[in-house]
């Protein structure tokens, strides 16, 4: 992927400015899936970093995740209050992002766009430098315009497009998203997705003919085991 389509990405990923309305933020559990940190014992022991599960179901299909809760703990924190409060329910993705010729790069966005009334107060930016995530194939990101404006929307990666990661030695904002977990299952689904036709009409002018003319319904999102 070029420069050029790397910079257009980065640009094209701000949303609507959407009023945000202030929640109590219930507690979270968590269990433990397969992530990886270097230990400092000499011994070289493996820490798993724990994770919990959530479950998609779309109407074309289910998409599992892996939530970061430890590496990304403000952030997973967000995103699971929006699941246990079942206000994810209902949800579309609404609109697809290609990068390249053959549309091997890209991702999918979803969340509260059309439902304002269900979004709680933004939450602290909580970059890539500092959680040690990326955006890596399958990975799960907070879409934003300045850091610190994130809600409810987000976007899932297809292909490995880590300039989105933060850039500390960039000029502007160089915040980069905020990865907080990944697929597990499902990215057929996914890229299915990214592969639905879309409208050059509605929308932001930064969303020009990224709007799915048919947006993917998401009926539940819950954590499972």
């Amino acid at each position: 992927m070029n420069t050029w389509h790397r910079i257009l990405l980065v640009l094209s990923l701000g949303l609507l400015a959407i009023p945000a309305f202030a929640q109590d933020v219930p507690a979270s559990s968590s269990s433990s899936s397969l992530s990886l940190s270097s230990s400092s014992s000499a011994s070289s022991e493996v820490h798993v970093a724990k994770t919990v599960n959530v479950v998609m179901h779309t109407a074309l299909g289910d998409i599992e995740l892996a939530i970061e809760v430890e590496r990304a703990p403000i952030t997973a924190k967000n995103f699971l209050r929006y699941v246990d409060h079942k206000r994810l329910d209902g949800m579309v993705f609404y609109r697809d992002v290609k990068v390249g010729i053959t549309g091997e790069y890209g991702l999918v966005q979803g969340g509260l766009h059309f439902h304002p009334e269900r979004l709680y107060k933004p939450i602290p930016h909580e970059p890539t430098t500092v959680t040690g995530l990326s955006h890596v194939n399958g990975a799960i990101s907070m879409a934003r315009l300045a850091p610190g404006t994130a809600t409810a929307e987000f976007f899932i990666v297809v292909g490995d497009l880590t300039s989105l990661d933060a850039q500390p030695d960039a000029k502007g904002d160089n915040a980069g998203y905020a990865v907080f977990g990944h697929v597990t299952k499902g990215m057929d689904v996914v890229k299915r997705i990214l592969d639905l036709p879309c409208s050059s009409r509605g929308g932001d002018v930064s969303m020009k003919d990224q709007m799915i003319i048919n947006p993917v319904k998401v009926s539940s999102v819950r954590r499972v085991q």
